[in-house]
């Protein structure tokens, strides 16, 4: 019901159906899938011939105007014709195993393995071309990028498709490796504690699920973990947070554009409007591979209803529609108490009991204990 009720609104606000980006995404023909919450290991796709794939588009409520989702499926043993974007492009594997081999100019091609998990970038104006290395099953990715926004500044397919520009010293020109392993950056916060400001610099991670160079997450709850990482060169990047199960994390609010996937565990996140803001709220049911998208301006939250640990990794929008004015978090004393009676009766359906220490719901200043962290 919530995506054929998404599927109405979009095809009736003439704004976001007369955006360059939403009619080429149409004309390909390819499905295109909206609402609020998707698994992309289980959709169904169609061939895109012009690319040698099967594919899908995702629009989730939240994703319109700002960015590009898709689900690009490889065939057993089959490869991609080569393309080339205008824009930089992250890629997070949902299953298999594969190859991509990425050129500039004249420059050397320069191929990297990937696997269930793998993040990595395909960096804006550079040839690519994917190739699944698995013979007995298909391989499918997540690809996440900004072109609905470049598209509504320069509306030229064939200027973001087969463009003259190139721009060969992003792939050869910082005297390193691009795909070379993450380096740890840290930039002072005032006032900040031991952990705050430090990212990871890289343009690829060998396996999300199971990164352990983390620091805490403060102020967030749930005893949280993350990393936050920046991929050189490009002005996208993202973060994943890590919590124990039988925990959830607080609500939290900010801009648009930002979509999640789950490289680990087993729960679910609820969106919720503001006062104001017109919508209902929605529950959505999570397991690996699954994404979801915040809209724009409403309060999301995470829960972990499994027995271990789990990840969520946030792909970001671009910088300018992360600091935005109503980025706002609601402290566990005073969430609705249908957050935590859900909560409660949820694991208790599959045996479970909270772990929420009955300080973090008295204490709005409560923060767990990290130990040699603090």
């Amino acid at each position: 019901m919530v995506q054929e009720q998404q599927l109405r609104q979009t095809r009736e606000n003439p704004l976001l159906r007369n955006l360059p980006y939403n009619r080429w995404m149409e004309s390909t023909g390819l499905p295109v899938y909206r609402g609020h919450y998707a698994d992309p290991k289980t959709l169904k796709l169609a061939p895109w011939d012009e690319r040698g794939i099967n594919a899908a588009f995702i629009q989730l409520t939240g994703m319109n105007g700002v960015c590009e989702a898709r689900v690009t499926e490889l065939p057993p043993g089959g490869t991609s014709e080569p393309m080339k974007l205008g824009v930089g492009e992250i890629v997070y594997v949902l299953d298999g195993q594969g190859l991509t081999t990425v050129w500039s100019g004249d420059g050397p091609k320069k191929t990297f393995e990937w696997q269930k998990s793998s993040l990595f970038i395909v960096p804006r104006n550079s040839w690519h071309q994917y190739s699944n290395a698995r013979g007995d099953q298909p391989a499918r990715i997540l690809n996440y990028n900004h072109l609905p926004i470049a598209l509504s500044s320069i509306p030229d397919l064939d200027f973001f498709f087969k463009g003259p520009i190139e721009e060969p010293e992003l792939l050869y020109g910082t005297g390193e490796e691009f795909y070379a392993e993450a380096k740890m950056v840290t930039t002072a916060v005032p006032g900040g504690r031991r952990g705050q400001g430090v990212s990871w610099h890289a343009n690829f991670i060998p396996d999300m699920s199971a990164w352990d160079k983390l620091v805490p997450f403060w102020g967030r709850g749930a005893g949280g973990y993350r990393v936050g990482i920046q991929f050189p060169g490009a002005e996208m990047n993202c973060h994943m947070s890590v919590f124990d199960p039988q925990l959830y994390k607080k609500a939290h609010k900010h801009g648009p554009g930002r979509v999640i996937v789950i490289p680990k565990g087993v729960g679910y996140s609820v969106l919720t409007p503001p006062p104001g803001v017109e919508g209902e709220r929605v529950v959505c049911p999570w397991t690996e591979g699954s994404i979801f998208v915040p809209p724009d301006n409403w309060y999301h939250q995470h829960f972990n209803a499994g027995t271990d640990s789990a990840r969520y990794l946030a792909l970001h929008a671009l910088p300018q529609f992360s600091g935005n004015p109503y980025r706002h978090q609601i402290e566990y004393p005073y969430e609705d108490p249908w957050v935590r009676e859900t909560f409660e009766k949820e694991i208790a359906k599959v045996g479970l009991k909270t772990l929420m220490p009955d300080e973090a719901y008295q204490d709005p200043s409560y923060e767990w204990n990290y130990g040699d962290d603090d």
